[in-house]
């Protein structure tokens, strides 16, 4: 089986390419990849900046469904963005398709992000019970403000391009969905060209004069009895208190607590049971709709 994680030298740039089909899950052999290929790349002498591209129909979906309920393999999703993260070179991230879950973590874990014009982006966690689990409650309200983070860690719906760059999700947008390798070396380039930017060290801003007032009346209006009591969102907002009041590895820390907690509660199991049965549903669909039309 061919390594899903590959490393090419163009010019100066190291060219760090996800290809694990259909949707550049972020499995095992995928995290231990991207660790050995990030450091051959910061090893080479030749290699000045690192653009982080996929494969395939999209960025990463996240997380290998497969993996649900196993016993955690090293690297574990939070080692392999701090490296990113912590990397010597400027990472580029170039996303197309989808972002998802983890898949966003990866991404806003590299210095920049561009995107082409159709992208989609989003934590979908909560629809299975889960918050972020990989740095996401830490470094989307440095990149969009506390408010619209927590709008869109607690909805799970995805957005655009147009709205991920008005909310400082993304950095640059293609002109063209379609691009050749040359003209995205060369944009991802310019921004290289910036130097090294940690996401972790963006300042967290908020809308509100007293943020943490204002999650606490969002956990209130969650407390409701019309609402549906799920854990998850609860343990969102505790994420994004520690966000605000603790230093960021602390902060991130309490956000893998919290994660953890939601990944053992019967409801989030109910959730991914549920979640994998509509998966099997729409294969058996797909199958019987492609019977009909070769009937």
């Amino acid at each position: 089986m061919s390594n899903p994680v590959t490393l090419t030298r163009e010019g100066r740039c190291g060219l760090i390419t996800i290809f694990k089909p259909p949707v550049n899950a972020l499995g095992q052999a995928v995290r231990s990849g991207l660790m050995e290929t990030l450091a051959a790349a910061l090893d080479d002498v030749r290699i000045d900046w690192i653009m982080l591209q996929s494969g395939g129909r999209c960025f990463s979906a996240g997380a290998d469904i497969k993996e649900f309920g196993q016993d955690p393999q090293a690297p574990l999703l939070p080692q392999v963005i701090d490296a990113i993260e912590s990397s010597s070179k400027p990472v580029v991230a170039w996303l197309h398709g989808v972002s998802l879950g983890g898949g966003l973590e990866l991404a806003m874990a590299c210095h920049y992000r561009l995107v082409v014009p159709e992208a989609r982006f989003g934590l979908p966690e909560v629809k299975l019970g889960l918050i972020p689990g990989a740095g996401g409650t830490q470094r989307l309200p440095r990149l969009v403000g506390l408010e619209a983070a927590l709008e869109r860690i607690l909805s799970g719906e995805p957005i655009g391009t147009e709205r991920a760059l008005e909310l400082g999700l993304v950095d640059g947008v293609a002109e063209q969905r379609h691009t050749t390798e040359e003209v995205r070396i060369a944009m991802a380039a310019e921004f290289a060209a910036r130097g090294v930017r940690p996401t972790r060290e963006h300042a967290l801003h908020s809308e509100s004069n007293d943020p943490l007032d204002w999650l606490a009346r969002q956990r209130s209006a969650l407390a409701l009895p019309e609402s549906s009591g799920d854990l998850a969102p609860l343990k969102a907002i505790e994420a994004l208190e520690a966000a605000i009041t603790q230093p960021f590895d602390k902060a991130l820390a309490r956000e893998r607590e919290l994660f953890l907690e939601c990944l053992a509660s019967p409801q989030r199991q109910a959730k991914v049971e549920a979640f994998l049965a509509g998966r099997h549903d729409d294969r058996l669909a797909d199958r019987d709709d492609t019977r009909g039309a070769n009937a």
